[in-house]
């Protein structure tokens, strides 16, 4: 079945890239999946990995995965895909119709790291017409390429030989518009990009902490302007917007409580680190960037410079009032953010991955009881829900019901390399979210799961789309207690999803005056709701 897939989305992404208005439909949802292309032969047991490591297993997935345990950075590269989803039914119980899906790889030379849960997220630009990832120039089936250098900067001490840039991909309905390869992020991976008014915002992780100024100044809110930035070993140097510092706040000169020399947290922190962001959106003309993974800096929602003024270098990175503001490493810390959604100025949704797996629980390669009940029990996992009073973010509750926090499900099938077998896995949370406010005064949320599983690398498993539906007025759990998530998709035996947007609006198309009033599933028209649409 995969090889089949894999045969039609050669066909459709020539065909696509050939027509204009045709690649992308406005109007449609689009995810972005990767599927495992490696085989028994890209990894032999024995065999030194890049980081000096000795690989435990062979190339075959799953099981290839767990070469993580012995190589923490280990990860193969594997093609990017795009599925479109079609939208009908009613704005309750919307219907996506996938449609077949287009081979970015073949279009773009652009891969992404298999197991790396934080790449591939799609957003779509303020004005509606671009929709853009970040990933890497890349072949697929290559090791540690997560960790690699870029061609202009080298971490000090790092043990991947083959620099590789990690690469800007833009596209329009009508087709890929842009592939720039940049010097962002050596030594570890760019999560997001959003394309405004020909700037590239990024986000992602740089280093190892190695103590590289190079290094720690590619690292966290990057941006690229093409027509601007020079280019070093054949990729754009990128400018870094912005920084936040634990040091510099209270909450970081406090006291570690589990420092057995009295140290503070911010003593105890790596500064490169706490620029470590996965999810952004750009709302009224602002940046905001999540943090939720981990040991340093705070776990939560950042503003980038100024409100109503995008940042250009040098910006202040703030908490947003009434988000947390605990430190990454205290034991008190339960917040995870990933993707944003603004269903307006007062409302922002926001996924919270969960905790993930105990890692002692992966090393012996089986979750007990207690990693689920951890997972079933988060209080946080899932959609959270803010409103802003006087000022401040108040949670107003989190959506879980029907995501199945916790409940092991399982995925057979066979890869494209012929493995054959089963995979299971329980969902711990949300990673990347679009949304969309409805004319009926309700919003329309479209979601990646996150796992929990006994695999070497809980990004490798099969995950799910899922959708909600929430009620914009609705501030208390008590309103919202009939809302439940429903299952779109998951991921078929070796595939993995990793972003969701809405398709960019088709540039040559002008809709006509009676499309502005009821799109599809009673969504509102395309012109009037485009501006409350972020991922």
């Amino acid at each position: 079945m995969a090889s089949t897939a894999l045969a039609a989305v050669a066909t459709l992404a020539s065909a696509g890239a050939s027509r204009a208005g045709t690649l992308l439909t406005q109007s449609n949802i689009v995810v972005s999946s990767s599927t495992y292309t490696g085989s028994a032969s890209t990894v032999a047991v024995g065999q030194t990995l890049p980081s000096g490591a000795i690989a435990t297993n062979d190339g075959t997935y799953p099981a290839v995965f767990n070469n993580a345990t012995a190589d923490p950075s280990f990860g193969v590269t594997s093609p990017l895909f795009l599925t479109q989803y079609s939208v009908g039914g009613t704005t309750a119980a919307p219907v996506l119709t996938a449609q077949a899906p287009i081979n970015l790889t073949a279009l773009t030379g652009v891969t992404t790291s298999f197991p790396s849960k934080s790449e591939g997220a799609l957003n779509l630009s303020p004005d509606g017409r671009n929709l853009t990832l970040v990933d890497y120039a890349s072949a697929p089936n290559r090791l540690d390429i997560s960790n690699s250098n870029t061609p202009g900067i080298a971490e000090p001490g790092n043990y991947t030989a083959n620099a590789t840039a990690r690469t800007i991909v833009n596209l329009t309905a009508n087709g890929v518009t842009a592939v720039l390869p940049t010097n962002a992020y050596p030594g570890n991976n760019g999560r997001a990009a959003v394309n405004v008014g020909g700037t590239y915002y990024l986000t992602g992780n740089a280093g190892n902490a190695n103590g590289s100024t190079a290094v720690t100044a590619a690292a966290g809110v990057q941006m690229v302007t093409p027509a601007t930035a020079t280019s070093t070993a054949g990729a754009l140097n990128t400018t870094q917007a912005g920084t936040f510092s634990l040091a510099a706040t209270p909450y970081g000169n406090a006291v570690d409580p589990a420092s057995t020399t009295g140290k503070t947290y911010s003593q105890e922190d790596k500064a490169s680190k706490d620029n470590n962001y996965r999810g952004l959106t750009v709302f009224n003309n602002t940046l905001y960037v999540t943090k939720g993974s981990g040991g340093n800096g705070v776990n939560t929602v950042y503003q980038v410079g100024i409100a109503g003024s995008l940042p250009n270098s040098g910006s202040t990175i703030t908490i947003l009032p009434g988000f947390p503001t605990t430190p990454a490493r205290s034991p008190a810390a339960n917040f995870f953010p990933f993707g944003l959604f603004f269903a307006n100025a007062t409302t922002l949704y926001v996924a919270d991955e969960g905790s993930g797996a105990n890692k002692a629980s992966v090393t012996a390669g089986s979750l007990t009881a207690a990693d689920l009940a951890t997972a079933a029990t988060d209080g946080n996992a899932g959609l959270e829900k803010f409103s802003l009073v006087n000022g401040v973010w108040m949670l107003d509750y989190v959506l879980q019901t029907g995501l199945g926090l916790g409940q092991v499900y399982t995925v057979s099938g066979t890869t494209v390399s012929g493995d054959t077998g089963s995979y299971s896995a329980a969902t711990d949370g949300l990673r990347n979210i679009t949304g969309q406010v409805n004319a009926d005064g309700t919003v329309s949320i479209f979601a990646i799961t996150s796992t929990i599983s006994a695999g070497g690398d809980q990004g490798a498993d099969p995950n799910r789309f899922v959708t909600v539906t929430d009620v914009l007025g609705n501030t208390s759990s008590a309103l919202a207690a009939g809302e439940a998530f429903s299952t779109v998709q998951t991921a078929a035996y070796g595939q993995v999803l990793r972003g969701v947007s809405f398709a960019p609006l088709d540039a040559t198309v002008v809709p006509e005056p009676a499309s502005f009033a009821v799109l599809g599933f009673g969504l509102a028209g395309v012109a009037a709701v485009r501006r409350h649409r972020t991922a």
